[in-house]
């Protein structure tokens, strides 16, 4: 059994990479960067740090590497050989390999090769359904030779210590991960991952982790960030930071709990374990690295945004998730390059209620009429 990766960083490595090879799966990450790549097909194997509750040290053997900029003869060929093809590359960066997986799948095709499965490892909702939409433009039979599963991932991996040598691959994570996947593409031939949990409907797993994991981590980096503190860790210990996330959580808590009729005491547990990992003094994350692309993260279907006008729309307050917003754009980081893009755009409509009013439209994609538009009104004002 072969497995496809694209993306061979920390997440790559640390995440999606050792739970496939786990499964018994040979292993080829997709890369851009030439370093990495040959450091890939250098060494014989990586360590996977797991800190915290439970910590281990994982030893990965049985992987190489394909340049996917400078070797796309390579990469069609593995991608006619695989038998499942991941991604943990950005959400963005999706529309970008998605017509080189096309080509590689149109390949495999002509050659008589039976479907492959493909998803999407990313930090955002159905990335899977927008990877399937750029494939099929580019190769409209692509539904003949591949399907393609939704995934919710959860792991957090922190910006690594640099290391040489024999060391270069290894990557430290947290002990705790979740990978989510809708089974119903798989039919009958559901794959024995243990990693995996699969689910007849992602949905709620999705919304959950997206909405509690990334709506809090992007919350503590924002609001620490506000406080002058560096550590994610350090920002939770910060009791007035650490109210301000936990009245945050319990705003999307509200909307997981009557969305999905989960038990709200099992969400609780839920955002309570969330919380105690944000605080494992093992990741060395910081409110900067957490806090990078705000853009992103305050777009309409992201992680404050979303949750907000669904909680508007029925009726109710989302007033910490707008202060989180508010947070972040004070997120003034000049080696981000979103953060510099927003400072911009806040310096150039200050002192113009109109003119705030038109950029909060613009970044946040909620029209003058909805009814969470007055409070982002007055926090744009406000920037």
């Amino acid at each position: 059994m072969k497995a496809l990766h694209f993306g061979a960083g920390n997440i790559g490595r640390g995440f999606v990479g050792i739970l496939l090879r786990e499964a018994g799966y040979e292993l080829v990450f997709a890369d851009v960067s030439a370093p990495l790549i040959d450091a890939l097909n250098e060494y014989d194997s990586y360590t996977v740090h797991e800190v915290g509750h439970d910590a281990r040290d994982v030893t990965v053997t049985g992987f190489s590497g394909v340049n996917s900029a400078t070797d796309l003869e390579g990469l069609y060929r593995e991608i006619g050989e695989a038998d499942i093809i991941t991604t943990a590359v950005g959400p963005n960066v999706l529309r970008i390999i998605a017509p080189t997986i096309a080509q590689g799948l149109e390949r495999r095709a002509a050659a008589g090769k039976g479907k492959v499965a493909i998803m999407a490892c990313e930090n955002a909702i159905n990335a899977t359904d927008g990877l399937a939409a750029g494939i099929r433009e580019a190769y409209p039979q692509a539904d003949e030779i591949a399907f393609f599963a939704n995934t919710a991932v959860d792991r957090i991996v922190p910006n690594q210590e640099h290391r040489e040598g024999a060391e270069a691959l290894d990557v430290t994570v947290e002990t705790y991960h979740e990978w989510a996947v809708e089974v119903a593409p798989f039919g009958e031939n559901v794959p024995e991952i243990p990693g995996i949990t699969w689910v007849e409907d992602l949905a709620p797993y999705i919304t959950r982790k997206l909405f509690t994991v990334n709506t809090g981590h992007a919350a503590t980096a924002y609001f620490g960030n506000v406080a002058g503190i560096t550590k994610i860790a350090d920002a939770l210990a910060d009791r007035d930071v650490q109210a301000k996330v936990a009245a945050v959580l319990a705003e999307t808590k509200q909307l997981i709990v009557e969305k999905f009729n989960f038990d709200p005491k099992v969400q609780q547990a839920y955002v309570d374990k969330i919380l105690t990992r944000f605080q494992n003094p093992d990741l060395p994350d910081t409110t900067v690295r957490v806090g990078r692309a705000p853009l992103r993260k305050i777009s309409r279907h992201e992680r404050f945004i979303g949750p907000a006008a669904e909680l508007a729309e029925k009726g109710y307050e989302a007033t910490a998730l707008v202060g989180a917003v508010s947070a972040a754009l004070a997120f003034d980081v000049p080696e981000d390059v979103e953060s510099v893009e927003l400072q911009k755009k806040l310096a150039a409509a200050r002192g113009d209620r109109s003119a705030t009013d038109a950029l909060a439209t613009e970044l946040t994609g909620i029209a003058s009429d909805h009814p969470l538009f007055p409070a982002l009104s007055q926090a744009f004002a406000q920037a």
